[in-house]
């Protein structure tokens, strides 16, 4: 692991806390964000097929499994790149279970970015470092995928 990254980890992780203390307000506007701009994502999750656009907001179940992901990403940025026990299970469940294509890691990752940046005071120099450090894992999980033998 390169020393930028190191330190990319670090800068995430500094001011990863006001996310912690609201993963489930984040990680609803995260997902409501993600359903909203490219509604072809919300067909992925089988339990959120039948909500309307309209109703995203605030949908309780929305906002729960949002805060699931948040959780889970703030595990793998707590790892600082030593990430392979928490990463490959995941993998393993989004290619052989939900069958989740790799660029929709890259879709919410950008709408990560963009909440954090809005919603969490997250200034260029951490939006930078959080676009590197979730690329870093995104590169990670493409090779577990391959292992797999998932093309997603």
């Amino acid at each position: 692991m390169c020393v930028q990254t190191m330190s990319d980890f670090d800068l995430v992780l500094s001011s990863w806390s006001k996310v912690e203390q609201d993963y489930t307000g984040y990680g609803g506007q995260v997902l409501t964000r993600l359903f909203m701009d490219h509604p072809d994502t919300q067909k992925l999750f089988p339990k959120f097929v039948e909500i309307a656009q309209g109703d995203l907001a605030g949908n309780a179940a929305v906002a729960a499994h949002g805060k699931t992901v948040l959780g889970k990403l703030g595990e793998l940025i707590k790892a600082k790149g030593q990430h392979a026990d928490l990463l490959k299970p995941m993998a393993t469940s989004h290619a052989n279970i939900h069958k989740i294509p790799l660029n929709n890691f890259k879709l919410i990752s950008e709408i990560i970015v963009k909440v954090l940046a809005e919603k969490a005071g997250l200034d260029g120099a951490g939006q930078e470092a959080l676009r590197r450090v979730l690329a870093t894992v995104i590169n990670d999980l493409d090779r577990y995928y391959k292992e797999l033998g998932y093309a997603g």
